[in-house]
C-alpha cells in the first residue's frame, strides 16, 4: 500500500506519519510537504532513514509537482493534512488561505482522478460548524450540523470539504471527510494555545489569554486523532463525513492554570488581552458515529495526556527554541503587543 501524506511535517501530519510507519510497517508512506513557517523537516528525522519512507518538498497547489509524484508512485490512498490553519493568520491574510486550502485541495483530487485511488481523505476541522454557546452544554456538533463559519481560516475549509464532496456526486472520487476537535501533544507548532503557554511559562514570560479565558474547546490528544484517521481509510464509508472528538470540553483559562501548576509557576504570569476578532466561544463534537461504525473511542484522557505533552516539550527544548527564534518571533510580537 502506497500512501501520500500531504502536510507531514506539520503537527498533526508528522505524527500521523509516525503513527502509520509503527501500525503498518509493510505500508510505503510518502509525505509531500511545501515547509512553510509551520512545517519543519527536523520533525521528520526519526523516520528519514526508513526505507519505507520518502519525502518530497512541494507546494500542493502546484500542479505539475503533485502529477509528476503521482506518477512515480502510484498512491493507494492520500490523505491530505497540508492546510494553512492559524485563524489569527487568516484574519491577517485570507489569501493564502484560500489558496493552500481550496485550489489544493482541488489540484490533489484532479491528480487522485486522473491516476485512480482506493480513497481520498480529507482532514477538515469542526471550526466549520461555527461555534456553540456557553450555556447549553447539552448541545454538540454532528455530522448533520450546518456549516456556519467565523473565519477565512474555517471559511476556506468549509469550501474544501464542499468541494471533496462534490467531486465524489460528480466524478465518483472514493473520498471520506473527517472533522476533529483541537488537538494537542509532541510537535504541536508553538504560536498554538499549549505549546505557547508552556513556552512563556519556562521563560517566565507573560501569558496571553484572549477575553477572560472562557472559551471552550474540546481537547484530543493527537495520537487519538491519528488512529481515527488510520480506521477510516481502511473501513470508513465512502462519501462520508466523521466527527472525532475528545469529550474533553476546556475552557483556556483551565488550561492555561493546570500548565502553570504543572511546571510550578505563579497565575500571575497570565495577562488577558484583548479578544481575537469573530472568536468562536465553544466547540462540542459528538463522535457517536464513528463510534458505532469503527468501533473508535480517544484512549487519552486530558488529565494524563497534558503531562505527557508538558513533559514532551521539557526533554525536546531543542526543537521549539529553534522556531521560537526569527520569523515567528516577528509575528509574535505582531499578535499580542498592545493588546
Amino acid at each position: 500500500m502506497n500512501i501520500i501524506v500531504t502536510g507531514g511535517a506539520g503537527f498533526i501530519g508528522s505524527n500521523f506519519v509516525f503513527h502509520m510507519l509503527k501500525a503498518h510497517p509493510e505500508y510505503r508512506i510518502i509525505c509531500l510537504d511545501k515547509l512553510t513557517y509551520a512545517g519543519n523537516l527536523s520533525t521528520l528525522e526519526p523516520v528519514m532513514a526508513n526505507p519505507n519512507f520518502r519525502f518530497v518538498k512541494a507546494d500542493i497547489c502546484d500542479r505539475d509537482a503533485v502529477f509528476q509524484l503521482f506518477e512515480e508512485e502510484h498512491p493507494d490512498i492520500v490523505v491530505n493534512f497540508a492546510a494553512e490553519s492559524h485563524v489569527d493568520r487568516s484574519i491577517e491574510d485570507p489569501g493564502i488561505f484560500l489558496q493552500t486550502n481550496i485550489v489544493g485541495t482541488q489540484v490533489l483530487m484532479d491528480a487522485c482522478r486522473k491516476y485512480g485511488i482506493k480513497r481520498y481523505h480529507q482532514v477538515s476541522t469542526d471550526e466549520v460548524y461555527g461555534d456553540l454557546p456557553l450555556d447549553r452544554p447539552d448541545l454538540f456538533f454532528t455530522e448533520e450540523t450546518p456549516l456556519h463559519t467565523s473565519s477565512p481560516y474555517s471559511s476556506s475549509k468549509a469550501a474544501a470539504d464542499l468541494l471533496v464532496q462534490a467531486y465524489h456526486r460528480t466524478y465518483g472520487l472514493p473520498i471520506t471527510i473527517s472533522r476533529c476537535s483541537n488537538n494537542y501533544g509532541p510537535y504541536h507548532f508553538p504560536e498554538k494555545l499549549i505549546p505557547l503557554m508552556i513556552a512563556n511559562a519556562l521563560a517566565d514570560k507573560p501569558l496571553p489569554v484572549y477575553g477572560e479565558g472562557i472559551n471552550v474547546r474540546d481537547w484530543l490528544y493527537v495520537e487519538d486523532h491519528c488512529k481515527a484517521i488510520d480506521l477510516i481509510i481502511h473501513n470508513g464509508r465512502e462519501g462520508e463525513v466523521y466527527n472525532i472528538g475528545g469529550h474533553n470540553e476546556m475552557r483556556n483559562i483551565d488550561i492555561v492554570k493546570i500548565i502553570c501548576k504543572e511546571l510550578n509557576k505563579p497565575e500571575s504570569l497570565i495577562t488577558y488581552v484583548t479578544d481575537r476578532k469573530g472568536h468562536d466561544m465553544r466547540y462540542a463534537i459528538d463522535p457517536t458515529k464513528i463510534h458505532n461504525e469503527l468501533g473508535w473511542l480517544p484512549e487519552t484522557k486530558f488529565a494524563d495526556g497534558i503531562k505527557l505533552t508538558i513533559q514532551w516539550y521539557l526533554e525536546n527544548r531543542s526543537w521549539w527554541e529553534t522556531i521560537i527564534s526569527g520569523e515567528y518571533q516577528n509575528y509574535y510580537e505582531k499578535m499580542y503587543s498592545n493588546r
